[in-house]
């Protein structure tokens, strides 16, 4: 049974637990999802919520299920449930109650050209490292003192 992922060409794959305080979404992440999936920078291959009560009772609703806003069906062509239950199971034991987390795994579609050229000329990935966004700010004001 063919999944649409192809090991030799996929791009790079991130995962990344985003959590909300008080069970509370924005309007603007689905339709945000949508716009990087449509202009083929990324694709989305799986898209969880795991929701904790004011009790500690855990809700998870995937993407296929009836219950997740059609703005959310609408962000993939095809759902891949990379995420496993003991995955999701480890995002809900860590959340304070009254909290949910949107757990989300794309490819960087974008890159997939790149990193087939890369393997195919016998190149290895020997190290990546995603800069976190506090260091990013950090070093920007430092620039900018210094301007």
């Amino acid at each position: 049974m063919s999944t649409g992922l192809v090991p030799d060409t996929v791009g790079p794959v991130d995962v990344a637990v985003v959590a909300f305080e008080g069970n509370q979404f924005n309007g603007d992440v689905a339709p945000a999802l949508r716009e990087l999936q449509e202009s083929g920078v990324v694709r989305i291959l799986d898209l969880t919520f795991v929701s904790k009560g004011p009790d500690g009772s855990v809700t998870v609703v995937e993407l296929d299920d009836a219950a997740v806003d059609e703005a959310f069906r609408r962000v993939t062509g095809e759902a891949f449930d990379l995420l496993s239950d003991e995955d999701l199971g480890i995002v809900a034991e860590g959340l304070p109650a009254n909290s949910s987390a949107l757990i989300l795994a794309w490819e960087n579609a974008w890159a997939s050209r790149l990193t087939t050229a890369m393997r195919e000329s016998g190149g290895q990935l020997v190290f990546m490292e995603r800069i976190p966004r506090s260091d990013v700010v950090r070093a920007i004001e430092a620039l900018n003192q210094e301007g």
